[in-house]
């Protein structure tokens, strides 16, 4: 009897524990913590102009870093659905609408080029860029071998 006594004492105080601790933690603050920043990514690389339009009016401006993609995603799925084709003046960019015409322009030569948004991007180590560019509108701007230039974006058109 001594015996079935001590287990059931010791059975209670561990259920009391337990519930001591549910309540403890479900009675905490909630936590006050500022979402993390994104890994790479340089406020001041791009900014909106100063009218702040709305990604994809017609006001919408960008000034920041360009880079491209080309054969290693030919034929792969863009974020739109299309496969990409490296030969067609279309590009990646984070906010822009699908469908959305920009005219990219090198800052450092003037080149300009008129490209569709297809995709979203870029990402990973070049989130801190603003367009990723076909391989063929990076051509039309000269910028192949440099990889990663400097361009202001204008909205021309949209979906």
């Amino acid at each position: 009897m001594d015996v079935l006594t001590g287990n059931l004492r010791r059975g209670l105080a561990c259920f009391a524990l337990l519930g001591i601790t549910f309540l403890a933690v479900g009675c905490a603050a909630p936590r006050n913590e500022a979402p993390p920043r994104a890994p790479g990514v340089d406020r001041g690389q791009a900014r909106a102009s100063t009218k702040e339009a709305a990604p994809g009016s017609s006001s919408f401006e960008q000034v920041g870093l360009a880079s491209w993609y080309g054969r290693a995603f030919a034929g792969k799925p863009t974020a739109s659905g299309e496969r990409f084709d490296p030969r067609l003046f279309t590009a990646a960019h984070k906010k822009l609408p699908f469908g959305t015409w920009v005219e990219v322009r090198r800052i450092d030569t003037g080149r300009t080029v008129r490209v569709r948004i297809n995709d979203r991007g870029p990402n990973g180590r070049a989130a801190h860029r603003i367009i990723d560019l076909s391989q063929r509108a990076a051509e039309q701007l000269d910028i192949v071998r440099a990889g990663v230039v400097r361009v202001e974006l204008r909205v021309v058109g949209g979906p």
